[in-house]
């Protein structure tokens, strides 16, 4: 049976340390040799063994209905080559799903890594190519024992598309 469902609009902002703070971290360049202070990324990744590794996706389009979140680590996102990307994201809560009026979409470019703040609610990465590489640093086990999604399709019938 296919159920009808609302497209919803949500613009992309263009991300800045201030605006992302309350899902995360911006991570941008730093000359080397600067000390580690509070604009390096904060992990957690003391509940198990660290992955970092890089994840090919194919036409992510910019819809997306399902928010993800990680109770147990932080992780890290950014695209290879150079590459602009979407994400959306909500604020850590609780409950079983995000907190609907805090969702906000972001244009990363391609020159950063942002670091998602344990419990940050996320989809994405979203883009217009045809396929772009990621790096991805996150648990080993991440997406086997601490993965837990909400269907805004299923709940509200709705769809959200990053514009």
């Amino acid at each position: 049976m296919n159920q009808e469902f609302t497209v919803k609009k949500l613009p992309a902002k263009s991300i800045n340390s201030e605006n992302f703070q309350p899902f995360g971290q911006l991570i941008t360049p730093a000359e080397d040799g600067k000390e580690f202070d509070q604009t390096d990324a904060q992990l957690n990744l003391k509940n198990g063994i660290p992955r970092f590794y890089i994840m090919r996706l194919k036409n992510r389009g910019r819809q997306f209905s399902k928010l993800t979140r990680h109770s147990q680590c932080s992780q890290c996102l950014g695209s290879l080559e150079g590459k602009e990307w979407l994400i959306a994201v909500a604020p850590p809560t609780l409950g079983k799903e995000p907190e609907f009026k805090k969702i906000t979409a972001f244009q990363i470019p391609g020159n950063c890594f942002i670091k998602l703040e344990t419990g940050t609610w996320h989809a994405g990465p979203y883009f217009d190519e045809d396929t772009v590489n990621f790096y991805n640093l996150e648990l080993s086990d991440t997406n086997l024992v601490d993965y837990f999604t909400h269907d805004f399709r299923k709940s509200h019938h709705l769809v959200w598309e990053i514009v």
